[in-house]
């Protein structure tokens, strides 16, 4: 009897520690656990040791509550304008509530597959080929909202879809080639035509500027021109005056020095005149000479009576004087010869 209680005293020992080991449960990093009593949802387990009632809880799900990706098969799709298209995805989501995914769906990632695939065939299908080849975020945007929003019920956020690859046929891909060569082409020429326009507009400009400064230029010279010739001639004024100045004051070398010049300057100018490179002119220096000297006495005797008339008007009255008396001859001179007077 008492070999039967020892052993009735192991089994009720046994039976205590296998009931604690099943009312213990260990949930690791990035899971939940959903604890269900007598086959209806009771509560969560979080991350961590967790304590359960044997034979009345059970573990239901186990879910995993990362960011988890899910990759879309690839998949024809046809555009507005009726073009073929084949189209690869990618959907990032993560379980918010273990709850709602757990008995709101039946299979999650299934639920979420085709929903995406729905989406992007709706979405991707209202559009343009151009518009689906240049427009991605935007229609990763469109479907990211539109997932988003239907996945919600289910405890379940999407974070990101992308689109990975739009495929269009082949001589689809060669027609946008060839349109893609055309367009830039046509650019190409488009520039071209406006960069000689450019040019032709810069070289008219530098042409008028041209004109402008040269026409500035040629008036710049014509008032120097006159101001030099306004100079010259006040220079030969001055100079005549102060010649007749000195022509005046009995000064007849500077009446020569002006002739002469004059005289030599003309010359000059006759020598290096641009239709006249030989020229035969009879000149006599010894004339020029008498003519300059001539004229310096012209110059002088009309000088001196001048200065006579001028005396005579100012000179006071004259007084008469007494001749002189005359002396008596002296008497002639003998001849050589003759003999001497005693």
């Amino acid at each position: 009897m008492l070999a039967g209680f020892s052993v009735f005293a192991i089994l009720i020992a046994l039976f205590v520690i296998v009931t604690i080991m099943m009312g213990v449960r260990q949930v690791p990093q990035g899971y939940n656990y959903t604890v269900e009593r007598f086959g209806r949802y009771n509560k969560t387990l979080t991350p961590g040791l967790a304590v359960i009632i044997p034979y009345f809880d059970r573990i239901g799900r186990k879910l995993n509550v990362m960011e988890q990706v899910l990759n879309v098969p690839s998949q024809e799709i046809i555009t507005k304008d009726n073009a073929t298209v084949k189209v690869d995805a990618v959907a990032f989501f993560q379980v918010l509530d273990a709850r709602r995914a757990s008995y709101e769906v039946a299979n999650l990632e299934q639920a979420l597959l085709n929903l995406v695939m729905t989406n992007i065939r709706t979405v991707m299908g209202s559009m343009d080929l151009d518009q689906l080849l240049s427009h991605r975020d935007e229609i990763n945007t469109r479907l990211l909202t539109i997932i988003d929003a239907a996945a919600l019920p289910w405890g379940v956020k999407v974070t990101r879809i992308e689109i990975k690859d739009i495929e269009p046929p082949k001589d689809l891909v060669d027609s946008m080639a060839r349109q893609m060569k055309a367009e830039r082409e046509k650019r190409a020429a488009v520039l071209e035509a406006e960069g000689q326009r450019q040019a032709a507009i810069l070289r008219a400009e530098g042409a008028k500027q041209a004109v402008v400064l040269e026409a500035e230029g040629r008036k710049e010279a014509a008032f120097r021109a006159a101001e030099a010739r306004e100079r010259q001639a006040q220079a030969e004024a001055t100079a005549t005056n102060l010649v007749s100045q000195a022509v005046a004051n009995g000064d007849l070398a500077a009446l020569n020095y002006f002739v002469a010049e004059k005289y030599v300057n003309a010359l000059t100018a006759l020598a290096t005149a641009p239709n006249q490179k030989v020229f035969l002119l009879p000149l006599d220096l010894a004339s020029l000479a008498g003519t300059l000297g001539g004229i310096a006495e012209i110059a002088s005797s009309a000088l001196g009576e001048s200065r006579a008339s001028d005396a005579a008007r100012h000179a006071p009255p004259a007084v008469p004087r007494v001749p002189p008396t005359p002396r008596p001859p002296a008497p002639p001179a003998p001849p050589p010869n003759a003999p001497p007077v005693a």
